[in-house]
């Protein structure tokens, strides 16, 4: 007799987002004592994963790798959906809250190159491509020298072109290598003094819809609280900026003695400038502390810096 189906989660295709739909799967059913096959995995193609050619902010900056996944959700074709919390909008669509967020992977970037051990030891003029602004701006501020390059496309294709030299080198997020077992592909972790992370990198969020107390109560139980803290003022700082795909932006908070550390960080475009903020406080208030540090930052940025949305 075939498993009753419980609940159906949306996730893009890419192997990655797969990896992270049955991470949540493997999760809940521990959690409940269910068999895995009670929770469905119902795969949605998005925008975002359709177009390859150009910078997601020419065509409309993160939602595109939500807003199909939003529309089954809100259509209740889907029960709770599984994200890269970094490819989260600022501002969620009515009707659509995060419902938690699993425990963080690593959060730092990953150097991946045939021809060297490191960005400092990238031949004069070396290419490197990468598909975050972020990336590209924090590789230009360390290596002017660089050809950095737009690089779009899954984990696996950006490997095997910085491994097949069609690229010097490529900068992946080192949680998603791990989540895909391909750590090793890595030729080391850049640091998180040069390359703080993408806000919510490494977190796997969890949405649904914000009126179905069901769906929210299951959830609940896999919800990791300091990972929720953590992006609580990572969110709440990007909210002020109004951060999107548009401008170079990092924050990163993380524990240290029981208190929430946040540093935060906006870069111009080449690389050229950087503006950084860091600030401490009580988990409590980890909402106010990133909101209180995007307003902070925000009123000393030069004009002209952040992008016109």
């Amino acid at each position: 007799m075939a498993t009753e189906v419980l609940f159906t989660l949306g996730a893009r295709g890419s192997p990655l987002a797969l990896a992270q739909a049955h991470e949540a799967r493997r999760r809940l059913a521990l959690a409940h004592g269910w068999d895995e096959a009670r929770v469905a995995i119902a795969v949605i193609r998005t925008s975002g994963d359709m177009i390859q050619d150009r910078p997601l902010a020419e065509a409309g900056g993160k939602g595109l790798f939500t807003k199909e996944i939003d529309a089954a959700l809100l259509g209740g074709r889907i029960d709770f959906a599984v994200h890269s919390a970094k490819d989260l909008p600022t501002a969620l669509p009515d009707g659509v809250a995060i419902a938690g967020f699993l425990p963080r992977e690593d959060p730092r970037d990953a150097f991946v190159s045939a021809v060297a051990d490191s960005i400092a030891g990238l031949p004069h003029g070396a290419s490197l491509g990468a598909a975050s602004l972020r990336r590209q701006a924090q590789a230009r501020r360390l290596r002017p020298d660089l050809r950095v390059e737009l690089l779009r496309g899954n984990v696996e294709t950006r490997l095997r072109k910085a491994e097949s030299g069609a690229i010097d080198a490529t900068l992946l997020a080192m949680a998603g290598l791990k989540r895909l077992g391909l750590a090793e592909r890595a030729r080391g972790a850049l640091g998180l003094d040069d390359f703080l992370p993408a806000v919510g990198q490494a977190a796997i969020a969890l949405a649904a819809r914000a009126d179905d107390r069901r769906t929210r109560d299951v959830l609940a139980a896999i919800d990791d609280a300091a990972t929720t803290t953590a992006l609580a003022a990572e969110r709440a700082f990007l909210a002020e900026l109004d951060g999107s795909c548009r401008t170079p932006i990092a924050g990163h908070a993380r524990f240290e003695d029981g208190r929430l550390s946040f540093r935060g960080q906006v870069l111009r475009e080449d690389g050229s400038e950087s503006f950084d903020i860091a600030s401490a406080g009580a988990p409590a208030d980890a909402a106010r502390l990133g909101a209180e540090a995007g307003r902070d930052l925000l009123a000393r940025l030069p004009a002209g810096v952040l992008a016109a949305h």
